[in-house]
């Protein structure tokens, strides 16, 4: 269950149909209680409805409703409620709540808390202008969200970190390589559930939650940015221990695979923090771009919004630094030097692509280039300020290193409109090679895609490089995601549900190079994963309230006004321009 606080009790009838959406599917008592008398508004939220809901099962929820309120709304700031709502205020249409959750094994039509007489005779919601219910609703999500979000980080406390199947399994080293500071990290979100919840208890209508957020940001976030620096770690020594440890990969399928887990794996708990830290900000920014300005509410949310975006910055470059050393010190232990040795590992270096491509040598006649002896493969490590032309050992381990470049001395050509035979074919310059002269590179790649992925990496900026075909998307239009994606390879691009996402280059076979809008980060992804690739007219309503957030004075390092009660002790480093 939630925290145990001390609870204001009120009469919620009338709050019951502001969401009774979002109870679509709860037991029938539960309208019969609202009727009949005061109840816990927090008692009935937590325990009777969301605290039943993981944090996994909510974001999945969460963003495919994002998805399909996108697509509703065609362009407008806020969302109108789907049909079938029966729910109107004033002349228009009564919008859902953000958090739309549907309870599972339910059937039947369910009874409306609308027609409670209770409710038909507040006369609370005609009073309310639609603005406002919207903006109740967002911050109702927040803190709904946060209570699911707790609920995980004990399941997670519980079942897997207090349990003895895996203490009796583990060192203690690895106890604390598995688990680090999650212990904060809980005690931080019980914290502000606890704070959020006497808010929401205070009157019918929330009042704000922004100064709530803005103070346990600057005060008590913070442990966000270790626990994340951390995963990498964290990560890599979990996949050791499998490997390792028979015992405890035997024990750990047994956990996963209990009920209350719900089918979601050890590895999806380890990452609530960074993921819930990342929601946060967006749903303050929801909130923003909802509240009136020039408003306190609107102060409010500016700060919080700042300062959550300065906590996952911080965790983006913590974890992005540490990954990027790992990676430094891999590659560096198999490379071979022919002649002249380059340092690898430096605190501004790191990988951008690596990969094989076929070089072609010989006499360029018809006749020998459809000799497949014409090509031999090489490996190419592209890093943000270097680059390392290999050849593989025949091992496989080792590579030689054949030839060195600085990146900015790099110049790519495309040689499609030369023949169908060199329509995978690049010419790569190096105006200056390890040897102090120019050498040209005639290389083959796999596919167009894979052609197209190396040309822009090796030569980010569009003046050192010339294509045949435009891939280049001028208008940037913008793209949803609509199924998560993993990136792959260093210069491909994580996304997850209900990312918008402005395209930069896309190809004929596949794939699209993307700037994600909330962070700025760039990559590429495969098409399905996105939906309605013509969403540039409706670039506006996605960035509602942003210049709200770039305009506004940066926020200072204090509590804010709110004051709390006292209860029991990834600029883009990816080298894309």
């Amino acid at each position: 269950p939630a925290p145990s606080i001390q609870r204001t009790q009120f009469h919620c009838s009338v709050l019951a149909h502001t969401w009774h959406k979002t109870c679509h599917g709860a037991n029938i008592f539960f309208f019969s209680a609202l009727e009949n008398g005061p109840t816990l508004l927090a008692v009935f939220l937590y325990r009777e409805l969301y605290v039943s809901f993981l944090y996994q099962e909510y974001r999945g929820t969460s963003e495919q409703q994002e998805i399909e309120q996108r697509r509703q709304r065609d362009g407008l700031p806020l969302a109108g409620l789907g049909s079938g709502s029966g729910v109107t205020v004033g002349s228009g249409p009564m919008s859902p709540p953000a958090l739309q959750l549907q309870l599972r094994n339910t059937a039947g039509p369910q009874p409306c808390a609308e027609n409670q007489g209770p409710v038909q005779n507040s006369g609370l919601l005609s009073g309310l202008p639609h603005r406002e219910i919207i903006l109740q609703e967002a911050m109702f999500e927040l803190v709904t969200s946060e209570a699911s979000y707790y609920k995980s980080l004990e399941l997670l406390e519980n079942h897997f970190l207090q349990n003895p199947l895996l203490i009796n399994t583990l060192s203690q080293s690895d106890m604390h390589f598995l688990f680090s500071n999650i212990a904060d990290i809980m005690k931080a979100s019980e914290r502000f559930l606890m704070d959020l919840e006497h808010r929401i208890e205070e009157s019918l209508l929330i009042s704000d939650v922004c100064d709530i957020v803005f103070h346990h940001a600057v005060n008590y976030f913070h442990v966000f940015i270790s626990y994340v620096i951390n995963q990498v770690y964290q990560e890599k020594n979990y996949r050791r221990i499998l490997q390792e440890n028979a015992l405890f990969r035997e024990n750990m399928a047994l956990l996963e695979n209990q009920p209350k887990v719900k089918g979601l794996s050890f590895t999806s708990f380890l990452i609530l923090p960074f993921q819930r830290i990342t929601r946060l900000k967006l749903l303050v920014q929801n909130i923003l771009k909802k509240v009136e300005e020039n408003s306190e509410r609107e102060i409010n949310a500016i700060k919080a919004h700042q300062e959550l975006e300065r906590i996952v910055k911080e965790c983006n470059e913590g974890a992005r630094k540490m990954s990027r050393t790992e990676e430094l010190i891999s590659i560096e232990k198999t490379l071979e030097f022919k002649s002249k040795s380059v340092p690898v590992i430096s605190h501004s270096r790191w990988l951008l692509k690596k990969g094989e491509v076929l070089q072609m040598s010989g006499p360029k006649s018809t006749r020998t280039m459809k000799s497949r002896k014409l090509y031999h493969p090489i490996y190419l490590f592209l890093f943000n300020n270097l680059l390392l032309i290999t050849k593989r050992s025949s091992s496989g381990e080792k590579f030689q290193v054949l030839d060195s470049c600085s990146r900015s001395m790099l110049r790519t050509e495309d040689l499609e409109d030369q023949g169908q035979m060199l329509a995978f074919v690049f010419v790569l310059k190096l105006l200056e090679n390890q040897e102090d002269r120019p050498v040209s590179y005639m290389l083959k790649t796999t596919s167009m895609s894979e052609k197209l992925r190396w040309i822009c990496a090796l030569t980010p900026n569009r003046r050192t490089r010339f294509l045949s075909t435009s891939t280049h998307q001028p208008d940037s239009p913008q793209v949803q995601c609509i199924q998560s994606y993993s990136a792959q390879e260093p210069d491909e691009l994580s996304i997850e549900m209900a990312d918008v996402l402005h395209i930069l280059e896309k190809t004929d076979d596949g794939w699209m190079m993307g700037e994600r809008l909330h962070d700025g980060e760039r990559g590429w992804f495969p098409w399905p994963v996105v939906g309605d690739r013509d969403l540039e007219g409706r670039g506006s309503g996605t960035l509602k309230g942003m210049p709200r957030i770039s305009c506004a004075p940066v926020a200072p390092q204090g509590a804010g006004r709110y004051a709390p009660r006292h209860f029991g002790q990834y600029n883009n480093d990816d080298g894309f321009y």
